[in-house]
């Protein structure tokens, strides 16, 4: 099931937090929904999971509506906001239970389709215990069970990794990436380097306007203008280096990362084969290379450019 976000606006009186907004989540892709503080993520999530409606604008789970048709919508949405939707004095298949009875899944479905899911998450040994005396990891876990649990086309995860530990964040990860190959995944995080290693696209909101939209590989690109290499020179200074570089051939231009230790940024014409022409620059004039190593830009550098231009 595809969600298409067509020209979405939502106005809070005279603020514009969504300010006509277009994209499209297709069948088994992980879309990354990034953005700063008060960018629009959340009321984007609420008004496709039908819990606002919009100003003007309109989303679609393929042919759905879902401002005209909620409840439908909601049939085919899982959704974890934020703040996980627990009760923790219930123990954890209880609490499966209940939010089974809330989906409309029938009594004679609801023991074997707990069953699945408990294992799809992985809290089988966990089963038991009361969830307020679960691992902030294992609480996701279950958050994300009962999101699960009527086996939604369309999974919405606001800030699924929040305050979780390195291992815990994997895990999540994992998970995520598995469920993600049968449904279709919105989610949306600050651990941009989580974001990076798990959705197939990214989308960057700022000021309620959507700023970019692509893999991250495209995003790299886009900013990432010529060929970029960081180059340590152990044997000279900066000072000799810097006097002999307006004959590097290609060069665009440079800034040095550590004068003390020679240590700088070229940047190269694009498809100049600049690596090779610093390699044989620095043969020529005697430079020991002890680092020539090509600039990989993270999710991180793209977020904190294109946020801070707009």
């Amino acid at each position: 099931m595809n969600v298409r976000v067509k020209d979405l606006t939502k106005n809070y009186g005279d603020v514009t937090a969504v300010d006509h907004i277009s994209f499209e989540v297709k069948h088994g892709e992980i879309l990354g929904f990034l953005g700063p503080n008060g960018a629009g993520k959340t009321t984007t999530m609420k008004i496709i999971t039908t819990y606002l409606a919009p100003t003007s604008g309109k989303v679609f789970l393929d042919d759905i509506d879902v401002d005209q048709d909620p409840d439908l919508a909601r049939r085919h949405i899982g959704y974890l906001p934020e703040n996980n939707p627990l009760y923790p004095d219930m123990f954890v298949t209880d609490f499966l239970d209940y939010m089974a009875g809330l989906s409309d899944i029938p009594p004679a479905k609801r023991k074997p389709r707990i069953a699945e899911i408990i294992e799809v998450c992985g809290i089988s040994d966990q089963v038991n215990k009361r969830i307020g005396e679960l691992s902030k990891g294992y609480q996701q876990r279950v958050g994300l069970a009962q999101a699960l649990l009527h086996d939604p086309d369309v999974l919405i995860l606001d800030e699924p990794t929040t305050g979780l530990d390195p291992n815990q964040i994997v895990e999540i990860r994992e998970l995520i990436k598995r469920i993600g190959r049968e449904k279709t995944v919105l989610l949306s995080s600050h651990i941009l380097a989580e974001v990076e290693a798990t959705c197939d696209r990214v989308v960057i909101i700022n000021k309620g306007k959507i700023i970019a939209d692509g893999t991250a590989k495209d995003l790299k690109l886009q900013i990432t203008s010529g060929e970029k290499y960081k180059v340590r020179v152990a044997n000279k200074t900066l000072n000799e280096v810097e006097k002999l570089l307006s004959k590097l051939p290609s060069l665009v231009n440079y800034t040095v990362i550590s004068p003390d230790q020679t240590y700088l940024m070229l940047t190269g014409e694009t498809d100049s084969n600049f690596a090779e022409k610093i390699f044989r620059f620095a043969v020529d004039n005697g430079w020991i290379l002890t680092e020539l190593s090509p600039y990989q830009a993270k999710l991180e550098d793209i977020f904190r450019q294109l946020t801070s231009e707009n």
